[in-house]
């Protein structure tokens, strides 16, 4: 018995470590494995910026990073819910290449001569357009998949080449350029971002619903009669989501416009130009508010619709949901028409980037779309997975891509990290499923 209390007591401040973590994570049901993701994304940040001298964690690199990562975050949160049913799409980088090409052509080539240059019609036609035929695109590969029964990795390694292949033809390989002004504004740049006024305003109203979401979420588990976290993880979860949230502002607010395109503006607007500069913030990126956007739409309907929790039944068991009687072919369909329609949107983020439509936009993206979500937990063999953390897996991805950019590190050998990170990805995966069973 001296011997059994005199063990228990020398391992006791370890036990109590281990149990006061277990406690807090238990209490704040924060996901270990987007906590684990969130460490490596640090890690990653700090390692660059030491390497580089500071170069890496500087506002306008973070900003930039916060632009760059809009298209795969994007196609990312589509991708979750293909994945989740035990599909692939190896056409989203393709899909949107084509789409890209085709809203190029209508507002530089076919719009002018009906609606006349500048007019205030072209975006909002240039966009419908390009949200219809990605969406009839992703459909007629979701029927394919779904009523002829083939593989989804043939149909969309299918598309991955045919696509391709229309984007060329479209315009025989040349690239089409200047696009419509207020189209570019959904690229971000100095006029595609809302400024420090309005980005403090949103940052506020972020704040809030925040609040106000964890205030209903206890409600409803009262109403329910589901066991609530403790009010000290309340107010945690709210201090900590409302400082990340400001703080990402206030690092978006710092990093101001350059001299020349400052000076434009003075010019147009007649502001006298001060001897010390005028420092004018960028503030949110018009992109970035877009795929935060479709992050919480598909959040919601991935976890708040009947459609979504069909998708994660199809996942679970197949046969299963079948016979619940679940229209899977339907669902499949669905999947596959809302990629195409993600696909689109990230395309017209791509291509207001780059004030132009070019045959080699979207190049590999189906590999890092695929990867994000992997890194971000969606299982290969279905059934789970997370759109933020998809969208902190793309995060991630591209937090590589500009590290090693920054630090001169050659496209192979990126090539080579990025391919290496997705087989360890997929390894934690299926050692943390082994554990969890």
């Amino acid at each position: 018995m001296a011997d059994m209390t005199h063990s228990t007591t020398s391992s006791g401040p370890r036990n109590a470590e281990e149990g006061a973590i277990t406690r807090f994570l238990r209490a704040t049901e924060i996901d270990t494995r987007l906590l684990g993701m969130v460490g490596a994304l640090l890690v990653i940040w700090i390692g660059f910026d030491l390497y580089t001298g500071g170069l890496f964690l500087t506002p306008r690199n973070l900003w930039n990073l916060s632009v760059q990562t809009c298209e795969i975050a994007v196609l990312a949160t589509g991708m979750v819910l293909v994945i989740v049913t035990r599909n692939i799409d190896l056409s989203v980088g393709s899909l949107l290449g084509f789409v890209a090409m085709v809203m190029g052509v209508i507002q530089a080539k076919y719009l002018p001569t009906y609606l006349g240059f500048d007019s205030s019609w072209t975006w909002a036609i240039t966009l419908i357009c390009g949200l219809a035929v990605g969406t009839l695109l992703g459909t007629f590969q979701g029927v394919i998949i779904a009523f002829f029964n083939v593989p989804s990795f043939i149909v969309t390694l299918g598309g991955f080449l045919a696509w391709r292949g229309l984007a060329w033809y479209v315009t025989s390989g040349q690239t089409v350029a200047p696009l419509d002004a207020t189209f570019r504004i959904m690229g971000g740049g100095a006029e595609g971002s809302i400024g420090a006024t309005w980005s403090w305003i949103l940052g506020v109203l972020a704040c809030v619903f925040i609040v106000l979401g964890i205030i209903g979420g206890r409600h409803q588990r009262k109403r329910f009669n589901f066991p609530r976290r403790p009010l000290w993880a309340e107010y945690f979860l709210a201090i900590l989501g409302s400082v990340l949230v400001l703080g990402t502002i206030y690092v978006f607010n710092i990093y101001y416009w350059p001299v020349g395109i400052a000076k434009k503006y003075a010019t147009e607007h007649n502001i006298p130009w001060p001897e010390t500069g005028l420092d004018i913030p960028y503030g949110i990126a018009v992109p970035v508010l877009i795929a935060v956007g479709i992050g919480i739409v598909m959040t919601f309907i991935a976890t708040r619709l009947r459609f979504g929790r069909y998708v994660f039944a199809i996942g679970g068991n197949p046969e299963a949901a079948e016979l619940a009687g679940i229209k899977t072919r339907w669902v499949t369909v669905r999947i596959f028409g809302l990629m195409g329609l993600l696909a689109a949107v990230a395309a017209a983020i791509s291509t207001a980037r780059l004030n132009a439509a070019a045959n080699s936009q979207g190049t590999t993206y189906e590999l890092f779309t695929i990867a994000a979500a992997v890194i971000g937990g969606t299982s290969l063999a279905g059934g789970s997975g997370t759109i933020a953390g998809a969208m902190l897996g793309a995060l991630v991805m591209q937090s590589l891509q500009s590290g090693m950019g920054l630090a001169n590190v050659d496209t192979p050998i990126q090539n080579v990290v990025v391919g290496v990170v997705l087989v360890i990805a997929v390894w934690l995966d299926i050692v943390y499923r082994s554990r969890a069973k």
